[in-house]
């Protein structure tokens, strides 16, 4: 009689330093934008068994906030950890400004979209909706230049912080002006930052990510296949549900220019062992300063792919540079077109 042998399953995943903060976090993360709404049609079905892909595969750093269907993102999140007693998965959220302008206006007053009583009101209702006793990073949900030389929010946060609300305190960069929160960094004032960074918008490298680096601030990508583009799953002739917001993202000849810059970077591809997909997460993970991308997956199949893809080589240096070669300076497109 012969007897098999049991192998332990091992998740495809590596994990980094959080920056200075003694967290090791998965390569890939849980982005749960999607999970909340804004994308068209997702069931809630498809998003749990999203999620519980992603921990099966080692993911074990999920990112979400209050605007993701006003807390349905986070309550989808507690209630997956509470049935899979999961333990050692780091929760961020986020708590957006009080009503105005997004991002705020340069005239805006910070003690008047992040007041004290409104950032405890909100963090309370982060932590009830997430079912936990502690948020491990809360994140104010843009920010604005005009405030760096008295970031007044940060002291609320701080007290949270010493109160045991919140773990580490950080920033989701606008995106118009990702730069405005180096001087956050070198001040002392944020564990981590959020930032947009892909093959197509590469200004963080110029500083953003070196500082972070110098700082030990912790660093989550976001938007790492540019909405959806850099998958290269779209077509000029791509429609997108009433509902999702990449109607307004690629409005007007928007879609058509991106498609024809993706299938530049597709060309630059052939030969090479990645698909467009594992290239753009390889491409944000080539720099030591990131810590996790984060990219939305709404159903087990997209966990399991993007889950998979910090198991591959990295990009040779040869190919790093010709992607390097496909920044495109594009400026604000968030506000759509017209």
């Amino acid at each position: 009689m012969h007897w098999s042998v049991w192998v332990p399953y091992t998740p495809p995943m590596r994990y980094r330093k959080f920056g200075k903060h003694g967290v090791d976090v998965s390569e890939v993360g849980f982005g749960a934008w999607a999970i909340g709404g804004s994308w068209g049609p997702q069931s809630d079905g498809d998003s749990v068994e999203s999620l519980a892909m992603s921990l099966d595969m080692g993911v074990n750093f999920i990112d979400t906030a209050a605007g993701y269907g006003g807390g349905k993102s986070e309550r989808i999140i507690g209630h997956v950890l509470r049935e899979r007693g999961s333990q050692n998965v780091f929760v961020a959220t986020k708590t957006p400004p009080t009503a105005g302008d997004w991002p705020p206006s340069p005239y805006d007053v910070a003690d008047d979209r992040y007041p004290e009583s409104y950032l405890r009101t909100n963090v309370e209702e982060r932590l009830q909706c997430l079912g936990a006793e502690k948020i491990d990073l809360l994140q104010l949900h843009t920010w604005t230049r005009a405030w760096n030389r008295r970031p007044t929010p940060f002291d609320s946060l701080r007290k949270l912080q010493q109160e045991g609300k919140i773990g580490l305190i950080g920033v989701s960069t606008p995106e118009h002006d990702q730069n405005s929160v180096i001087d956050l960094m070198r001040g002392g004032h944020v564990d981590a930052v959020q930032v947009i960074y892909n093959i197509f918008e590469q200004e963080p490298a110029a500083e953003l990510l070196d500082v972070a680096g110098e700082t030990g601030t912790g660093v989550i990508v976001r938007v790492v296949f540019d909405e959806g583009a850099l998958t290269g799953k779209f077509t000029a002739d791509t429609r997108f549900a009433e509902d999702d917001f990449r109607n307004n993202y690629f409005a007007g000849d928007r879609l058509i220019r991106v498609v024809k810059r993706v299938e530049a970077i597709r060309s630059e591809l052939e030969g090479s062992r990645y698909t467009l997909a594992e290239a753009a997460v390889k491409f944000a993970l080539a720099h030591p300063a990131v810590s996790t991308v984060i990219p939305g997956m709404r159903n087990a199949r997209q966990a399991e792919l993007n889950c998979s893809i910090p198991d591959l080589p990295d990009i040779p240096s040869e190919l790093l540079a010709k992607l390097r070669r496909h920044n495109w300076r594009r400026a604000f497109w968030y506000a759509g077109k017209g």
